[in-house]
């Protein structure tokens, strides 16, 4: 039997306790997942499309709107315990502000500022959003550590937001820079 790629996992977790549609399943991804894992509208429903082929999904009739839900197979159930189950691999830092700052020096100061300013307000929104979120999580272990992990997250990156500024060459100037000197 193929393996599943990860958003074919996703996607039949997140069928493991009820059937949903495709945008049940992109609005309750985009509700806390995709911060974790970025998965597109395109993308889940050519997934759900091959999942249905291979019979690890069934699609239902049509409903409102003409939405069409999937509930999960039994085989769905045990190929989807198998992903589970594997070593998850290495995780990729996608963090376009880093990209931005690894080539900072052919940017003013005043923009990079700017940046870490917009940066940080994110940051802080997203903060809130975790702290929010992790009251109504006490009852899954599981969801709760994850969002525990977004909360640190989220206040090591404000934390290093706060003490990184730039001087008027556009340099870094951090916490730990200012102690050397």
């Amino acid at each position: 039997m193929q393996k599943l790629n990860a958003t074919q996992g996703t996607l039949l977790g997140f069928l493991m306790d009820e059937p949903k549609s495709g945008w049940e399943l992109l609005n309750e991804i985009s509700q806390g997942l995709s911060r974790f894992w970025n998965v597109t509208t395109s993308h889940i429903y050519r997934e759900l499309k091959t999942l249905d082929e291979r019979k690890l999904i069934h699609a239902g009739e049509p409903g409102p709107r003409d939405r069409t839900r999937y509930g999960i197979t039994r085989e769905g159930r045990r190929a989807f315990k198998e992903w589970l189950a594997e070593t998850p691999g290495d995780e990729q830092i996608r963090f376009p502000f880093l990209l931005t700052l690894w080539f900072g020096r052919h940017l003013e100061s005043q923009q990079l500022e700017s940046f870490r300013t917009t940066r940080r307000a994110a940051h802080t929104q997203r903060l809130a959003m975790y702290r929010q979120y992790a009251e109504t999580t006490a009852h899954d272990p599981y969801l709760a550590a994850v969002v525990s992990f977004g909360i640190g997250y989220e206040e090591a990156i404000v934390r290093w937001l706060d003490h990184l500024s730039f001087d008027d060459d556009a340099r870094p100037v951090t916490a730990r820079s200012v102690e050397r000197t």
